[in-house]
């Protein structure tokens, strides 16, 4: 009877405990003022003969903490359930050991295959060089005062480079740069590299084949500066003044000559009639004096010496009489008309048109293309004034001595463009191998577009030259793919079933035909047996 009683106290306390859980896991404040209130009634009731449970007094005392242990103890047990039952895929075929090995396969290609040599090759503007300007004949400080050309600009013959101090510089054709003044008496390679361009601007600069500047090369630079819109330079200081005083000089020396002339024709013709009788008839008043001087009886010792100095002189007019002093005094004086004709010329020269260092340059393979500018209007000439380079585009690269064998001039290539397109290019110059046995191939671009040119001005490309292509589309199947039959042939192996089947797997074999190799693949043509575009062909297990 006690125990029945005992046992339905200690039922009722454990579904006190359970009253007392609510859904969220927080007590009321209800409920825990009803815990306390059967707290105070459990001294009466055990005064009354009921003495409540040790456990219940356990249970009800710390029931947040026993609840907390029950939720615990059924979460590890549920995860150590979910632990042993639940497995990753990776960890269930670890345990199941490595699958069957089967075929490797690869499906048969079906298109255009060619062989090519690629490199790698730099685009630009050939024979690029920097523009240095002769400024040893300005006395001051060379400004830039005009005619600066734009980037991209092009250059050719009879072009103004640029104006400095008022001056143009002149492009000509020609390699050998400007380094002195050329004007009237000089001589050299450089006068005849200036008659040469001149003659190939169409201006006549005297004989071509001649080294010395001439009054016609001269004539010929004048012209040059009225083709170009620029006054000659002025000459020297004086030169016109010196001109002048040599035309008088030449004046003088002509009337000098013809002075002299008259005298020696004078002592050429001998005595005139007029000095014949002068002399004779001073003989006879001599004689008449004396004849009265004796009459008187005077003396006429004086008389008599006058006579004979008469007569000597009247001997002088008969005898042949010597021009020697006169023909010297002509000669000289024809000498100085040559020496002042020569200084004239020399004047008149040293006003000729002449052409300064300072207002040429020389390029070579005009036109040319002006890739940077280094000066601007109103700037001192002290560096480069400019880079320029051909006015072609060129597309550059080296080869292997392998590569170059497969090479000729005339083929044509490809190279990539900037936006991912292609560009077609032709071979047009294959070099010497150099001493690392690399070759050096030019390559001559289709047209391009300025904006393309842009972008690729300066960039390394790549570069494909087809060396062998088949004729049109053919089957083709990687090298692995090969293997050689008890005859030597070729043959391929075809798998009609599933590859994963390995050695199970349903195949067959297929003779083929060989053809052009590139890029790791062969051309084939079936000789016995079916092959199609798509087939599965084993290159390994």
């Amino acid at each position: 009877m006690l125990g029945r009683r005992k046992r339905r106290e200690e039922s009722a306390d454990v579904e006190d405990v359970i009253d007392l859980v609510p859904a969220d896991g927080v007590y009321e404040e209800a409920e825990t003022a009803e815990l306390a209130a059967r707290d105070d009634a459990a001294p009466a009731e055990g005064a009354a003969g009921k003495a409540p449970s040790g456990w219940g007094r356990v249970l009800r005392a710390n029931r947040p903490l026993w609840i907390t242990a029950i939720v615990a103890v059924v979460a590890l047990a549920g995860g150590v359930a979910l632990g042993h039952f639940v497995v990753s895929p990776l960890d269930r075929a670890a345990g199941e050991g490595a699958p069957e090995p089967g075929l490797v396969t690869v499906p048969v290609e079906y298109g255009e295959l060619s062989n090519d040599v690629t490199l790698r090759g730099d685009v630009g503007y050939d024979d690029a060089v920097e523009v240095q300007l002769d400024t040893s004949s300005f006395e001051g400080a060379a400004i830039v005062t005009g005619q600066v050309p734009e980037e991209g600009a092009e250059l050719d013959a009879l072009s103004v480079a640029l104006e400095v101090t008022g001056r143009p510089v002149i492009v000509l054709p020609g390699d050998l740069p400007a380094y002195r003044n050329l004007r009237v008496g000089v001589a050299g390679p450089d006068v005849v590299q200036l008659k040469k361009a001149l003659a190939a601007v169409g201006i006549d600069a005297g004989d071509p084949e001649s080294d010395v500047f001439d009054a016609a090369t001269a004539n010929g630079v004048g012209a040059l500066y009225t083709e170009v819109g620029y006054p000659a330079p002025e000459p020297e200081e004086g030169a016109d003044d010196a001109v002048r005083a040599a035309e008088e000089e030449v004046r003088t020396a002509e009337q000098m000559v013809a002075d002299a002339r008259t005298a020696l024709d004078q002592a050429q013709r001998g005595p005139s009639a007029v000095e014949v009788r002068e002399a004779d008839n001073q003989i006879a008043s001599i004689w008449r004096q004396i004849k009265e001087a004796e009459r008187a009886g005077e003396g006429s010792a004086d008389l008599r010496d006058q006579l004979a100095v008469a007569q000597l002189q009247r001997q002088e007019l008969d005898a042949p009489r010597d021009a020697g002093a006169e023909q010297s005094a002509l000669d000289s004086a024809v000498r100085g008309v040559e020496t002042a004709n020569e200084d004239l010329a020399a004047a008149r020269e040293a006003a000729l048109p002449y052409l300064p260092a300072s207002e040429v340059l020389f390029l070579e393979e005009l036109p040319r293309r002006v890739d940077s500018i280094g000066v601007k209007r109103g700037s001192s000439l002290e560096a480069a004034a400019m880079t320029v380079s051909g006015a072609t585009v060129q597309l550059s690269g080296t080869a292997s001595e392998s590569d170059v064998a497969l090479l000729e001039v005339g083929a044509e290539a490809t190279f990539d463009l900037p936006d991912g397109g292609t560009h077609t290019a032709t071979i047009a110059d294959i070099s010497k191998s150099d001493d690392e046995g690399r070759t050096t191939v030019h390559f001559e671009p289709a047209p391009l577009e300025p904006e393309q040119m842009r972008e690729l001005q300066g960039t390394n490309v790549r570069i494909s030259i087809p060396v062998g292509a088949t004729d049109g589309e053919v089957l083709s199947v990687p090298y692995a793919a090969l293997t050689a039959g008890p005859g030597g042939e070729s043959r391929v192996e075809v798998v009609d079933g599933d590859p994963r089947d390995g050695e199970d797997a349903d195949t067959r074999l297929v003779v083929v035909e060989t053809g052009l190799a590139a890029d790791g693949y062969v051309e084939v043509t079936p000789a016995d047996g079916e092959l199609s575009e798509g087939d599965l062909v084993v290159v390994g297990s």
